[in-house]
């Protein structure tokens, strides 16, 4: 599970901020490819969830997403804040924000897994 997220923030690091010194990757061959590769991800994350976690259909809350979405979006997020921590001044108020929006989606991933482990949230079969 933790390459996955690994290899998301790769990803997501490649697309927005770019790898290895060089920007951003802007060419639309590889943009598609990089989404390509995230929604593979995201899928493989899910199918592992499917197939090791029970879910708890009856009296449990359906959520939003699938935990490989959340994951996605988690990865995003660690790179977005740690790009702004290497590039901003420590006073800057989107140097905080991006921090404190990756510390939230966190604290939201941990309460789904409990939520889920306890019965009381279930995830979209997609």
């Amino acid at each position: 599970m933790l390459w996955f997220g690994h290899d998301l923030a790769v990803l997501h690091e490649k697309r927005l901020v770019g790898r290895g010194g060089t920007g951003p990757d802007t060419d639309p061959t590889s943009i598609v490819e990089n989404k390509r590769r995230r929604i593979e991800l995201v899928m493989a994350i899910d199918d592992w969830i499917v197939r090791n976690l029970p879910q708890h259909r009856l009296g449990a809350t359906l959520h939003t997403e699938t935990v490989g979405s959340v994951i996605d979006r988690l990865a995003e997020a660690s790179v977005r804040a740690h790009h702004a921590l290497m590039t901003l001044d420590a006073n800057n108020e989107m140097l905080h924000s991006a921090w404190h929006h990756l510390a939230e989606l966190s604290d939201a991933y941990d309460d789904l897994v409990r939520d889920v482990l306890a019965g009381r949230r279930r995830l979209p079969a997609w």
